[in-house]
């Protein structure tokens, strides 16, 4: 009797759901974008309503399309966008406001706040992160000090915060079940490390109540029963969809790691059962808890990543489709000196510049659409250099391979790119969106579907690899020119 589990990735541009069998095929697929809010520049919002009616009727049609019912399922798995932060009404289930996205830089002044009264340190010992806006817990704050009476009600338990993982359970078990998974708890600035608790002086010190906050749970495990789906479900594996995609590439032992190419490119390396801190600018941050073993990670985030192709295509119309890159790029051979950094909403790691902004340099009157959409593909290459750079300083390994996944690693020319700048191969799977795979064999796991990880070694197949090709000078002096223009597009918003 064949088993399914669903897997829900919601990300964030578009809700995913997936349905897997026991042999981790993708049975069914359905997807669907939401509206990204751009209230100001550098901020980014979404409508809660439009995370859950997206992510509902996806789940919804791919149940219909692998011809089953939600009783057909042995478990649910759920991946998310990270660090996105809801506040919504316990009794209600209404949110407070719009969702602030992780790329957002609206809690920066908080943040330079609280680097100015030196608590930075503090905040990296005990979460493994940095002191920045991307995480959720300054995001919790704003939200609180700009509603008034808010905090008041956090505080008496009437006002619930999550991460999107908790958002769609709470709305999955129909307002029962209130959780996070570690791998998320690790996201939020307000989780320590160390004890694997939520830190009380980290909450005094942003001023958030901790009746607010959702139970920390492994990431494999029965944590809650989706009953909306018309029949109940056990909801048994959760993870970030980072450290989701890192677990579907069965990147199982230390110096192992993966580079997910999706809105933002996120690069991650298992480093065992103990956490690894890093001076280098790169986080330190949960993988996954299976039982009592917890896995840490370093991870290096870049913001703007497969999110360039989109700004391709809405922004600027010179594509209609993300798909249609390929052919824009296909009549140039190089990028005749133009390097785009896009520091849309500041630069990620190892830079961690919240007033960075977009910068193109190397423009001539030659200058073609297609050269602008080759620098844009190359941005997301360059950037996860900077990142992999840091992160074998920062383990002290050498990485001779690097695991890839997400939805611009179909794009051969990229791939190629990526694997001549970095100098190391690059393995593609046979399926790319291993985010949610992840989630499901999570799943899976705690309910007896697949027995452990090496069932999901064993499922894990190489589709393509690519070597490098790229004369070492002509490596080192393109990525020299990279870092010139990156030197150009720091600190803009401070100087305007």
């Amino acid at each position: 009797m064949t088993k399914y589990v669903l897997a829900l990735d919601q990300g964030t541009t578009s809700s995913r759901a997936i349905v897997f069998d026991d042999q981790g095929n993708n049975v069914a697929v359905d997807q669907q974008e939401f509206e990204q809010i751009l209230p100001a520049p550098g901020f980014v919002e979404h409508r809660p309503g439009d995370i859950w009616s997206t992510q509902f009727d996806t789940a919804k049609r791919a149940i219909e399309k692998a011809k089953l019912t939600a009783a057909d399922l042995s478990a649910i798995g759920i991946t998310n966008q990270r660090e996105t932060t809801i506040l919504w009404d316990k009794q209600t289930g209404q949110p407070v406001g719009n969702a602030i996205v992780w790329q957002s830089r609206v809690s920066s002044p908080i943040c330079d706040q609280m680097r100015a009264e030196g608590l930075e340190e503090t905040f990296q010992q005990k979460t493994g992160l940095l002191l920045d806006s991307y995480f959720s817990g300054t995001k919790v704050k704003h939200i609180l000090d700009e509603n008034e009476g808010l905090r008041d009600r956090a505080a008496r338990g009437e006002i619930l915060f999550g991460t999107v993982d908790s958002y769609l359970i709470w709305r999955l078990t129909e307002g029962k079940t209130h959780v996070t998974d570690v791998s998320n708890a690790s996201r939020t600035l307000m989780f320590n490390l160390h004890t694997m608790d939520w830190d009380d002086e980290l909450l005094e010190l942003l001023d958030i109540p901790r009746a607010m906050l959702p139970e920390v749970v492994a990431s494999s495990g029965v944590m809650g029963e989706a009953t909306a789906l018309g029949a109940p479900v056990p909801i048994s594996g959760c993870a970030g969809d980072q450290q989701s995609a890192l677990f579907g590439q069965a990147c199982f032992h230390p110096g192992s790691a993966k580079n997910t190419y999706g809105t933002g490119c996120f690069l991650l390396m298992n480093t065992g059962h103990a956490p690894i801190q890093s001076g280098s600018n790169l986080l330190t941050t949960v993988g996954w808890k299976i039982g009592d073993k917890v896995t840490y990670c370093l991870e290096g985030s870049v913001f703007i990543g497969g999110a360039v192709v989109q700004w391709l295509r809405d922004g600027l119309g010179l594509i209609q489709s993300s798909s249609e890159i390929e052919s824009l790029v296909e009549g140039v051979s190089d990028t005749d000196g133009v390097y785009l950094v896009p520091a849309f909403v500041g630069l990620g790691a190892p830079y961690w510049d919240a007033y960075a902004r977009g910068t193109i340099v190397g423009l001539s009157r030659g200058t073609t659409a297609g050269h602008l959409g080759l620098a844009a593909l190359e941005s997301m290459a360059f950037q996860s250099r900077d990142v992999l750079h840091a992160m074998e300083a920062a383990a002290n390994v050498k990485l001779d391979m690097l695991k890839v996944d997400g939805g611009a690693s179909v794009n051969n020319r990229l791939m190629q790119f990526q694997s001549d700048i970095l100098g190391v191969t690059v393995q593609r799977p046979t399926l790319a969106e291993t985010t949610a795979l992840g989630a499901a064999y999570l799943a899976g796991i705690a309910v007896g579907v697949w027995e452990d990880t090496s069932a999901v070694e064993q499922r894990w197949q190489l589709e393509r690899e690519f070597t490098p090709d790229m004369p070492t000078d002509e490596r080192e002096q393109r990525y020299s020119r990279w870092q010139e223009a990156v030197k150009r597009s720091q600190g803009w918003e401070q100087k305007s």
